[in-house]
């Protein structure tokens, strides 16, 4: 298991949650919602995070069907995942989050959160989700998980 804090991203159409891992790579927290810009103050206040965690990673949540296809939401999720690789400066990687979103609501519903009026911690604990499984394989695999976004930045 890599030594070293992790972010972990859930990217949505309008908001990004963000989450963060402990030294050891145990345990996820959420950080922070973000939202969801074209102008790229959402790339810059997450490579901000990566910055003030001393992240040695980002993990970004790949939205595939139930069948392992593509969604509609999965060109966007590669697209933010490239173009967040190109800012933070430190390594990215996709990682498949079917149902993390759905986990979320149902255990913030189990806590007793309306989901409505609690979708900016939704993404964050979706977030948390997809690094958690993340960290979960690593730990199982001996090996980093999901795959490494390449950047078109000096190719």
């Amino acid at each position: 298991m890599r030594s070293g804090v992790r972010v972990g991203i859930d990217v949505g159409k309008v908001r990004i949650g963000v989450s963060r891992s402990d030294l050891h790579g145990m345990l996820a927290t959420p950080v922070e919602t973000v939202a969801r810009s074209e102008d790229g103050v959402d790339r810059r206040r997450i490579s901000e995070i990566v910055g003030e965690l001393g992240a040695f990673e980002v993990i970004v949540g790949l939205p595939l069907a139930l069948s392992g296809a593509h969604t509609a939401s999965t060109g966007d999720a590669i697209g933010f995942a490239e173009a967040l690789a190109a800012e933070v400066g430190v390594p990215v990687r996709l990682v498949d989050e079917r149902l993390s979103t759905v986990s979320a609501s149902q255990a913030l519903r189990a806590s007793g959160r309306n989901t409505k009026k609690a979708r900016p911690v939704v993404d964050q604990v979706a977030a948390t989700i997809i690094l958690q499984h993340a960290l979960d394989a690593e730990r199982a695999t001996g090996r980093p998980p999901g795959d490494p976004v390449e950047t078109s930045i000096g190719h």
